[in-house]
């Protein structure tokens, strides 16, 4: 027998968001239960709660709770995403019962639901799939563009784009639609030399309010022309992307850009919200991150100089370890070779025929990473091996191979590779940054506290 058409329904969309809540909350335990439910409307409710580390939402006659360590709560971002994934998946639902809407909003059903939930994260006006398109569909569909552009190529070229959209009409200088304006969206994917116009690091689309493509800018000059100069406790950002951040701090302006390197990244609210790699989206919770990450430095410039570099690092995919120690005297000669230390002074040989590594220590020697160009510092950190430093950023030691125990307590860490049980290894002594040639960035602090 044949199942009505409501019922095979909630089935469906009580998977999908079980589906999404695993995806975009890694770091949360899902537990699910059946119960009474007034929901089977289709009207998703988020339960109150306690206890600030239980996230419930009931649907469909099942309560859906995550769980995350009572070390660190939800965060304000981690609440609002999944808010918005019930938004998303409810309207939905509850447009599949309407034939109107159906007829209208037939693009509702188009492209990833996992875009939709981006774009409705970023809309502060919520979800509606009444009228016409919302800021979020826009959002999304921009994404689309990209998606597409990302399995595509010019000239056997790899593709990267952008595109700003604008809450209002147009920004400083910016150009009206004109008369043959065109929206940014999916269809205009099968015009390859589209693409060609901008590379999404320097130049990007600007698109306004209903989503008209109205000018190609050059990001950085376009912001010179609106902003005055960097905000107070601004996060810091990569340095390619500081424009596409500063673009929409201050407004509801989002950048959706296709980098070089082929992640599709999504700013707003003045930092980069979410990152698209390994075919998977993840909110990446800069600001709550960050503050964690700060917390653990005796001295907030050195934290927030190692963070930068290290979001340099990640852009080019190169991969680096930062070792900050809280009791240099104990913990230098536990982890580091005597051959590599920086504070003890070296004994020049005699022969200068043969030179090696060592040799160019004189180099590095009682310098401050406070005090050296972040290049600089990006090109030391490079080196095979960690830097490491005291609190006030004294480099003790560059390019070193770290010593660590025998693998006991470090056993599991030990498959993910040797620069991540160096790190987890180290971190016992003080905080550690690690980034990965993959551009992943971790944060240990006696364990791993996140991934960016």
């Amino acid at each position: 027998m044949a199942l009505p058409p409501a019922f095979a329904a909630s089935a469906l969309y009580d998977r999908l968001l079980h589906a999404a809540l695993k995806r975009f909350f890694a770091r949360a335990v899902l537990e699910t239960e059946s119960t009474p439910s007034l929901s089977s409307h289709g009207r998703l409710s988020m339960e109150p709660t306690s206890d600030p580390c239980a996230l419930s939402l009931r649907w469909f006659g099942s309560r859906h709770t995550l769980r995350v360590p009572t070390g660190w709560p939800f965060t304000t971002h981690e609440i609002r995403l999944a808010r918005a994934i019930g938004q998303v998946l409810a309207a939905r639902y509850q447009a599949m019962f309407d034939p109107k809407v159906m007829a209208d909003r037939s693009d509702l059903f188009q492209g990833s639901i996992n875009d939709r939930y981006i774009g409705a994260f970023l809309d502060s006006h919520g979800y509606s799939i009444e009228g016409q398109q919302s800021w979020a569909d826009r959002i999304a569909s921009a994404i689309e563009v990209l998606r597409v552009a990302a399995l595509s190529s010019y000239e056997n070229r790899a593709i990267s784009s952008g595109v700003l959209l604008l809450a209002g009409e147009a920004g400083p200088g910016g150009r009206g639609a004109g008369p043959g304006g065109i929206a940014y969206s999916p269809a205009l994917t099968g015009v390859k030399s589209f693409y060609r116009l901008c590379d999404g690091v320097n130049t990007v689309f600007l698109a306004n309010r209903h989503g008209i493509v109205v000018d190609i800018v050059d990001l950085g000059d376009w912001v010179r022309r609106s902003r005055t100069g960097p905000v107070e406790g601004e996060l810091p950002c990569a340095v390619q992307y500081r424009a596409h951040a500063a673009a929409t701090r201050g407004n509801q302006n989002v950048c959706v850009v296709l980098s070089p390197s082929h992640e599709i990244k999504v700013f707003a609210e003045g930092v980069q919200m979410f990152n698209f790699r390994n075919a998977d989206w993840h909110l990446l919770d800069l600001e709550a991150k960050y503050r964690r990450y700060e917390v653990a430095f005796a001295n907030p410039g050195l934290a927030h100089r190692l963070f930068q570099v290290a979001l340099d690092l990640s852009e080019a995919r190169q991969g680096a370890l930062f070792v900050v120690l809280h009791d240099p005297a104990a913990s230098l000669p536990e982890l580091v070779a005597h051959g590599d230390r920086l504070d003890i002074a070296m004994e020049w040989p005699a022969r200068t025929d043969v030179v090696s590594r060592r040799d160019l220590s004189y180099l590095l020697t009682e310098r401050d990473v406070l005090a050296l160009d972040p290049a600089v510092l990006a090109a030391m950190a490079s080196m095979d091996g960690a830097m490491v430093m005291d609190p006030d950023g004294r480099l003790l030691a560059a390019g070193a191979i770290l010593r660590h125990p025998p693998p006991t307590r470090y056993q599991v860490a030990a498959v993910e590779g040797a620069r991540t049980t160096a790190a987890l290894a180290a971190s016992v002594h003080g905080p550690v940054v690690k980034v990965s040639e993959d551009g992943l960035i971790t944060f240990f602090d006696g364990i791993k506290i996140w991934d960016i």
